[in-house]
């Protein structure tokens, strides 16, 4: 994901983030909640989600999530008082409700490369599908492996065939989502559908470019 706003771009690949053209130092805990705040734009989270999130399995008080707000705030130039990136939620938690702009970086013949067959896109990269289960988590093994603490190590199965694709959720902890709504059981998925695991939002796509007909010549 590569990001402008403000003054500042943000770029996960190469895990840096540039206000004015220099690089602005962030601990690594303050980079990832700007990215999964960036992510999720402009959807509030609440603190128990951004915990959950940034501290897994560990308990953590809401001033450490502070702290780390204000680091954010102080490296990209906002301020409590005239936030204009970072929101305050009262009573609630955070979102980035700023101007944004994605940046592309990819290579020009990478849509139609990921296009070849169903395949989930993210903003970070692209995961082609094989037909039948393809497991979802951070696990090693699965067929979208997912590097993020808010995705369980198995956290959703999506099955392709060839008439359709359902996916479900593997009793994760953060839940899986088809357009922002919760996953309780197998449900269908439609090309473009957004599904979001944990903090990470993806788009399904299972269209293939269609190659013009060629025009036969009459002997």
């Amino acid at each position: 994901m590569r990001v402008a706003f403000g003054a500042c771009e943000f770029d996960t690949l190469r895990h840096e983030l540039l206000r004015h053209g220099r690089p602005t130092p962030l601990s690594p805990k303050a980079f990832r909640l700007l990215e999964i705040l960036l992510d999720r734009r402009p959807e509030a989270l609440s603190k128990s989600e951004l915990l959950d999130c940034l501290w897994p399995e560990t308990s953590v008080s809401d001033a450490g999530l502070h702290n780390l707000v204000a680091e954010v705030r102080a490296a990209i130039g906002d301020t409590p008082q005239a936030a204009r990136f970072i929101r305050t939620v009262p009573r609630f938690g955070y979102s980035f409700h700023g101007d944004a702009r994605v940046i592309s970086s990819a290579p020009a013949d990478v849509t139609e490369r990921t296009r070849a067959g169903p395949h989930l896109l993210s903003r970070r990269r692209e995961w082609r599908l094989s037909e039948g289960p393809n497991d979802v988590g951070r696990d090693p093994e699965c067929a979208v492996r997912i590097d993020s603490p808010s995705v369980s190590r198995r956290h959703a199965r999506l099955v392709v065939t060839s008439g359709a694709a359902t996916i479900e959720d593997l009793g994760s902890k953060n839940g899986t989502y088809v357009n922002k709504q919760r996953v309780s059981h197998a449900v269908a998925v439609e090309d473009g559908d957004q599904i979001r695991v944990g903090s990470v939002t993806m788009v399904f796509r299972r269209s293939s470019p269609l190659l013009s007909t060629m025009t036969q010549r009459q002997s």
